[in-house]
């Protein structure tokens, strides 16, 4: 077209360059459509959490919890998950007395988690009822119940924020020192002054720049911050090695005295310290007593504490 006079060369090259000016915007708009495609996706997932309605809520005129012994009571509990038509537990009567070392023992699906997350209302039971120093759970305000309760589970949910933060969760006017103190007592003081910037590393999303066994003493941390009176652990010494479990374990130990604790746990350290032993099958409790007497009068027992040995 220039050849024939159609155009003149200047306005060629006019047309080049917006040509190249806008190849970069025009791209870009074809990938708008990629991004609104994914955010919609992602909005979706997350609204269908937003809008889900909580079963879990508030009695009108809930009270806040008083704890004084600390005692902890299943009458005739019965508990099924809404995905399953099963019992997950069943018939529960049982007693945590106040200040006791507590351990649930059993098979994987006897209910041993079930039991725990009844607690601190994760999940209300079916049937039957909970207490607390003879106070009914449901009757109880959600947040008081929690704020009297430590939870340190195998799945340890960790922020991504500062191992400082993650810890001072737990105790958001705790100072400094009480901090360390407490890592210090989950054996995770020497690994955290280890990476590249101490307590004020950060840690990724949920964790993921430490090891399974360094979040757990994170998370056990954060449990002997709070210093509630009543404590719950669920396997949580199952990500360390001996050496570091030793030191858990004896931290646990000092953390728990005179606080009422409940454990599940397949360590034998744990069961054998333990002042009582609820024995699980198949979601309803089949024995209770000392490590001593359930050698001698529970057979589950005595075949879960023969296949430890055989493992350790």
């Amino acid at each position: 077209m220039v050849l024939n006079d159609q155009i003149e060369i200047n306005n060629f090259f006019s047309f080049l360059a917006a040509m190249m000016l806008a190849y970069q915007p025009i791209r870009s708009l074809a990938n708008i459509n990629i991004s609104l495609s994914g955010g919609l996706a992602a909005e979706r997932r997350i609204y269908a959490v937003i809008d889900s309605k909580n079963q879990i809520i508030n009695k009108e005129n809930a009270k806040k919890i008083i704890i004084n012994q600390s005692n902890i009571k299943f009458k005739d509990v019965n508990f099924s998950y809404p995905s399953s038509k099963n019992h997950a537990i069943k018939n529960i009567n049982l007693e945590v007395k106040g200040g006791s070392l507590t351990a649930l023992v059993g098979p994987s699906g006897a209910g041993k988690s079930t039991i725990i997350n009844l607690i601190p209302r994760f999940y209300d039971p079916n049937e039957g009822n909970i207490t607390i120093d003879d106070q009914n759970l449901r009757d109880i305000s959600i947040e008081s119940l929690r704020k009297n309760i430590s939870l340190v589970s195998q799945d340890v949910i960790l922020f991504d924020d500062s191992v400082m933060a993650n810890i001072s969760y737990a105790n958001l006017e705790a100072s400094k020192e009480k901090i360390i103190e407490a890592t210090k007592f989950a054996a995770a003081y020497d690994f955290i002054k280890e990476l590249p910037n101490g307590f004020e590393t950060m840690i990724g999303e949920n964790g993921v720049k430490l090891s399974g066994g360094q979040k757990q003493r994170v998370s056990i941390a954060r449990a002997i911050l709070k210093d509630s009176p009543i404590i719950l652990l669920d396997e949580a010494t199952s990500s360390l090695d001996t050496e570091s479990e030793s030191k858990v374990q004896n931290a646990i130990m000092n953390l728990t005295k005179n606080k009422t604790t409940l454990v599940i746990a397949h360590r034998l350290s744990t069961i054998i310290r333990a002042n009582k032993i609820i024995v699980l099958h198949n979601g309803e409790v089949v024995d209770i007593g000392t490590h001593d007497e359930l050698l001698k009068k529970s057979g589950v027992y005595k075949n879960l504490y023969s296949k430890q040995i055989a493992t350790n």
